[in-house]
């Protein structure tokens, strides 16, 4: 049976909003740059409040930012 888990396109949309550093982003957020880090390399899911701050950063619905399911082959 496949392992779940969180997966998150925080890298992609921080390039997509001219390159946003994690540091900008964490700053938009209220959190550390090294929570920022931490979920996107999933090894910390964020609180669903976090979850909302981010995809409101980006302007996007919560399902653009994160998502659940298999883990992805890597």
């Amino acid at each position: 049976m496949a392992e779940n888990c969180i997966q998150n396109n925080i890298r992609k949309l921080r390039f997509l909003h001219d390159e946003m550093t994690q540091q900008e982003l964490a700053r938009q957020v209220g959190v550390t740059r090294q929570t920022i880090v931490a979920i996107e390399n999933a090894k910390y899911s964020p609180s669903l409040e976090v979850a909302f701050r981010i995809a409101l950063v980006f302007g996007v619905p919560l399902e653009d930012v994160f998502s659940y399911g298999p883990v992805d082959d890597v």
